[in-house]
């Protein structure tokens, strides 16, 4: 179904399907299909978008690969008419004798036009979910101690380049609870909830001019932790040169946000629609930690877990957050 989505510029995440317990059919992706007229190379999220706006692709210049119209020329686009004869007003008041800084190459402007563009496709984005979903959070201190044992027994011997982080670990521990508590992986749609047919987890990535991507791991729950790091490497890289293609981009159940690197123990992060939950992960730490009534110094990481509660309480994602510590107790059997 991706394939046959991709080619006919379908977002699966707003099909809502008629088969089998919610599977979306070839049928389901015809139907959601656009009608006939000039084909734009687009990303599906950048096709559902200018539906919204009303705003016709075929006048959208594309910045992505081959030409392809982004999410991010969507907003350019709209912005460009009023954004004009302001710009014609601001440089008709300016004297010709005004001291100017070093002039910005055609480059630089186009990077600098994609990041703006992207913080304001973020800004909507974050502002529909922050106004349309409402969110609760859970958090969960782990012992991470198991995990990190496993870790340098792994790591013993290899190359930096092939030794496995810890990220490896969360995102894994953090798929497979997903396919244990289903109830989070998947799209509220229609008012109700749509279960994911797989666990497509969404990784956050920030980019070094700024601004937000949220590649996606088709399948994340079925990979070993070392093809998990694999293809977050190469994902990572990509996104950073701007090189994704469009099913890379789209399709995510759940998102997982990582801010342990940059030194975060605790990250709240919010939903991106229409998905019902995002996973955040806090840097690795030493902590005072007591088990079987002795109190010693252990390596610990903080879960979060930001959910819809239109779609679960709770409960449920307490049963999830316990998951993922039981998980990384047994790191040799993710």
């Amino acid at each position: 179904m991706r394939h046959l989505a991709l080619q006919r510029g379908v977002d699966l995440a707003g099909v809502h399907g008629t088969g089998r317990g919610g599977r979306i059919t070839r049928a389901d992706v015809q139907r959601a299909a656009p009608g006939p007229g000039p084909r734009v190379r687009a990303t599906p999220y950048a096709r559902r978008l200018a539906r919204d706006l009303g705003i016709d692709l075929t006048t959208v210049q594309g910045t992505g690969d081959d030409g392809a119209v982004r999410a991010a020329d969507v907003h350019a686009a709209r912005r460009a008419p009023a954004e004009r004869p302001q710009r014609e007003r601001a440089g008709a008041r300016r004297r010709n004798d005004e001291p100017r800084g070093p002039a910005a190459t055609p480059a630089d402007n186009t990077e600098d036009r994609r990041t703006d563009a992207m913080r304001r496709a973020i800004a909507d984005l974050m502002s529909r979910s922050k106004r349309e979903i409402p969110h609760y959070y859970l958090s969960s201190t782990i012992d991470f101690s198991a995990a990190q044992e496993w870790l340098r027994r792994f790591n013993r011997g290899r190359t930096p380049t092939d030794r496995l982080v810890p990220a490896a670990l969360l995102l894994k521990a953090a798929a497979t609870a997903a396919r244990e508590v289903p109830r989070l992986n998947g799209y509220w749609q229609k008012d109700q909830f749509v279960p994911g047919s797989a666990v497509n987890l969404g990784v956050a990535v920030s980019l070094r001019r700024g601004g937000l991507l949220a590649p996606v791991i088709h399948d994340a729950d079925t990979l070993s932790p070392e093809d998990l790091m694999t293809d977050l490497k190469d994902l990572v890289e990509r996104a950073r040169r701007g090189r994704l293609r469009g099913s890379e981009v789209s399709g995510a159940t759940l998102t997982v946000t990582n801010l342990g690197d940059q030194g975060v123990e605790t990250v709240f992060g919010v939903i991106h629609p229409p998905q019902v939950a995002l996973v955040g992960f806090g840097a690795v730490v030493e902590r005072p930690w007591a088990r079987s009534g002795m109190l010693g110094v252990r390596p610990v990481v903080t879960a979060t877990l930001a959910a819809d509660h239109r779609a679960t309480d709770g409960a449920v994602g307490a049963r999830y957050l316990t998951a993922v510590g039981r998980l990384l107790q047994k790191p040799e059997e993710l």
